[in-house]
């Protein structure tokens, strides 16, 4: 008896624990240029890219913050204005199976503005993971 509840705690202790980190997409992103991805469209969901919980996901091991700025090169205010953006850090750790220690990674934030805009705007943006670029809801698609 002892034997068969030690077998099933290990059991339960090994299954517990697979799912602790996001499997990665692995979306091939599409260059307009050196320094533009190519966004096709707007999301509908509120949340893509302005909540840590659904951050864009720009991913490459060798290109990381160039694919960051890639991605907010591509993004237009609502009517189409030249938008400007800072990095204003690093934040909230999510679960990922690109992880290089443990099972998390760090968001990058940045504050993104335009000619008009009555406040500054913040892009959550994961650079370890892959996944479907839109432009987030309230912005637009650069067009140049």
């Amino acid at each position: 008896m002892k034997t068969k509840l030690l077998i099933t705690l290990i059991l339960i202790g090994l299954f517990s624990c697979s799912t602790t980190k996001n499997v990665s997409k692995n979306v091939k992103q599409t260059l307009l240029d050196d320094n533009t991805f190519v966004v096709t469209e707007i999301s509908s969901d509120p949340s893509y890219g302005l909540s840590p919980k659904n951050p864009v996901e720009v991913g490459s091991e060798d290109s990381g913050p160039k694919n960051e700025r890639r991605y907010l090169n591509a993004l237009s205010g609502p009517n189409g204005e030249v938008i400007s953006y800072y990095r204003s850090g690093s934040c909230c750790p999510i679960k990922s199976d690109k992880a290089i220690f443990g099972n998390s990674v760090m968001l990058d934030n940045y504050r993104v503005t335009w000619e008009g805009s009555k406040d500054t705007v913040s892009i959550y943006i994961n650079m370890y993971d892959s996944g479907k670029l839109m432009a987030p809801k309230g912005f637009g698609i650069n067009k140049n």
